[in-house]
């Protein structure tokens, strides 16, 4: 299968061009540098180029606060850009995988969240990020949309290296404790979509690694599990605190859980528990966790 990867260089992208090169597929890895997903026509002389049987989408606008103040930007990458993957997939007979997030939801239940159930962004990222759904539906035949969250690689920042970072310089680390969610190892999400990707099961998935936690709850794992295998120095003293004590710029959803049922009607295996993942990450730090951190 010949596929082209968007935001190939992003924490996500990395392990997906990894895992479908190891299952010796043919990938375009494209960056930035490589295709600018705003351009419309730079999109489709690629497309025509490559003729990629399927795209991962993993580029996208994903600073959340900023924006707040930067709708335009926003917009024309998570939404513009978007339309132009799709108009190009669509042209190139290309099945496209669009990845979304907990985000076009407003958090404001006490249940997870099922694939079809009515969304209602707060945040004009998540707004950005619905758009950008919509226009995958409605301008391809042929496509996934996968919802995750609290995503963590070895590539680029993420929650459990800044936790690691905060947890041997400061005294004391305070964490929010009344936002719950999944978190998700970026390697597990793309062994799914490498499966998904190589079926006509189209639809919307929520695919997150399996289980629910508070962000505090994640840092007190985080804290263990390095002390366990990485004999992390955590000099820090760790305090659960609430939303409203660090105020931000975008609203985040205070209960963002995902429920899987595509993944379980469609017959595909659930993504492993969450506290599993974390310590396949950590094991995949153990060589030299300031490679990773710097």
């Amino acid at each position: 299968m010949r596929v082209l990867v968007t935001g190939a260089g992003g924490q996500l992208g990395r392990d997906v061009v990894a895992a479908y090169e190891e299952a010796g597929h043919d990938v375009l890895a494209c960056g930035r540098k490589e295709l600018d997903i705003t351009n419309l026509d730079q999109c489709q002389r690629v497309m025509t180029a490559f003729q990629p049987d399927c795209v991962v989408h993993c580029a996208a606008y994903t600073a959340v606060d900023a924006a707040e103040s930067d709708i335009d930007g926003a917009y024309l990458v998570n939404a513009v850009g978007t339309r132009n993957l799709a108009v190009s997939s669509e042209q190139a007979g290309a099945k496209l995988i669009y990845i979304s997030t907990d985000y076009v939801f407003d958090g404001k239940g006490n249940v997870p969240y099922y694939e079809y159930d009515a969304v209602s962004p707060e945040s004009v990222y998540g707004q950005t990020k619905h758009a950008g759904e919509r226009l995958t539906q409605s301008l391809c035949s042929r496509w996934f949309i996968v919802r995750t969250s609290w995503v963590f690689g070895l590539h680029g920042a993420n929650f459990v290296k800044t936790m690691l970072k905060l947890s041997r310089d400061k005294p004391v680390l305070q964490v929010v404790d009344d936002q719950k969610g999944s978190p998700t190892y970026t390697v597990d999400l793309a062994v799914f979509l490498l499966e998904l990707s190589q079926t006509e099961k189209y639809g919307i998935y929520h695919a997150t690694n399996s289980g629910a936690c508070t962000w505090y709850e994640f840092t007190q794992a985080i804290l263990e599990d390095a002390a366990e295998q990485l004999h992390w120095p955590v000099t820090a003293r760790l305090e659960p605190c609430t939303t409203a004590q660090f105020p931000r710029p975008a609203p985040r959803p205070a209960h963002s859980v995902l429920e899987h049922m595509s993944i379980r009607t469609n017959g595909f295996k659930d993504l492993p528990p969450w506290r599993e993942g974390l310590r396949r990450f950590l094991l995949a730090m153990q060589h030299d966790p300031e490679l990773y951190l710097n």
